[in-house]
């Protein structure tokens, strides 16, 4: 091999035209002389609205902020538990503690690697003041069942979305099943961003008004501080600009993905590496993770190889030291197994045919 398979290579996503069409969103909000919350943000944030199925899509600084947000503008008391997979590397987790709240921990699927129903119906059990659900590697979780589980006992849910831009079920995208949800534009993401940036949807008015007025200060009109909590995060014109030109192009980039899915599952065939199920839709293919119970050595012949990966995510949030011993007596077996054995291949939209083959070919000639 010639040239190491990169992980990511977000310098292939600007071709010649998309270049140029960014080039000139720029310039044009250059020209403008107005750069934070002017009319590329609006006019994103009702295009991005429109693409999730809601009503209201409202820009911010990033995915973290966008949690965070939402957490807080529910209005949960002091110290509410909100149920939460403990496998996305704490993003969900820390704007939850930020908040002031508790985590409750609930365990995934092993096959899916999303939040666990019936895992759920424990926390639940135990009592849960709000749920943030996780679509993990671009997969939607068991949404239709939790939501209508939390409805039926007036909880509310909340969807990070920041790995499953685009993934449908039933005709519904992501987004559209909670009472709100989370979105980030960090470059890798499927759609990213030139830099950082984060929206939050809703299809309810009060909330998403209340999120609205919660990103910049709290104000209900200027300088008039309307609701506690509140803080400086908005989507930039350059940002908002620049997603706007890649919008369009999201399904198509999410179908190539898919695809890479497709032929990694099709053409990997060793004892010791476990593809996950193909699936449809509701699948984007943010990340392509296998699990091997040697993955440190799988990942060490691939480098060998001169293929990049990457481990989502090797500590599972209750074993984080940040807790201090809190969770050690706390046993999730599912998001455990997963943090041990989980490793992601190289899966972008520009990645070529060649590059897939040979990832294949790598992986089925480890000798563990």
């Amino acid at each position: 091999m010639n040239a190491a398979i990169p992980f990511n290579a977000l310098d292939r996503q600007h071709d010649d035209v998309l270049s140029a069409e960014i080039a000139d969103a720029v310039n044009r909000v250059v020209r403008s002389g107005w750069y934070v919350l002017g009319e590329e943000v609006a006019a994103f944030e009702r295009e991005f609205a429109a693409y999730c199925g809601v009503d209201h899509a409202i820009g911010v600084g990033n995915g973290s902020d966008a949690l965070e947000i939402a957490i807080t503008a529910l209005d949960l008391p002091p110290g509410a538990r909100i149920a939460v997979a403990p496998n996305a590397s704490m993003y969900a987790t820390l704007a939850i503690v930020a908040n002031g709240c508790e985590p409750a921990f609930v365990d995934v699927d092993p096959e899916s690697a999303t939040m666990d129903p019936a895992a759920l119906d424990d926390a639940i059990a135990d009592g849960v003041d709000a749920i943030v659900v996780t679509h993990l590697y671009g997969r939607l979780a068991a949404i239709e069942t939790i939501v209508a589980r939390a409805d039926s006992r007036g909880i509310p849910v909340i969807e990070d979305c920041a790995q499953a831009h685009g993934a449908t079920r039933g005709g519904k995208r992501a987004g559209a099943f909670g009472s709100l949800a989370c979105f980030s534009f960090y470059p890798t993401k499927n759609l990213g961003a030139l830099g950082d940036g984060g929206a939050v949807v809703a299809r309810d008015a009060t909330l998403a008004e209340r999120v609205r007025r919660l990103r910049q200060y709290g104000w209900a009109t200027k300088y008039d501080i309307a609701l506690a909590h509140g803080r400086n995060s908005r989507l930039d014109e350059l940002q908002a600009a620049i997603l706007r030109r890649k919008l369009p192009r999201l399904d198509a980039w999410n179908r190539r993905r898919r695809e890479i899915a497709r032929r990694y599952r099709e053409g990997i065939s060793h004892a010791a590496i476990a593809t996950p199920a193909l699936r449809g839709d509701d699948d984007i293919a943010h990340l392509y993770v296998v699990r091997s119970s040697a993955r440190d050595r799988l990942r060490e012949h691939l480098a060998a190889c001169g293929v990049r990966t990457d481990v989502h995510y090797p500590i599972p949030d209750h074993r984080q030291r940040v807790f201090g011993g809190r969770f050690d007596a706390l046993k999730l077996p599912a998001a455990e197994a997963l943090a041990a054995s989980a490793l992601s291949l190289p899966c972008f939209p520009e990645l070529r045919d060649d590059e897939v083959d040979a990832v294949v070919d790598a992986c089925n000639r480890w000798r563990p």
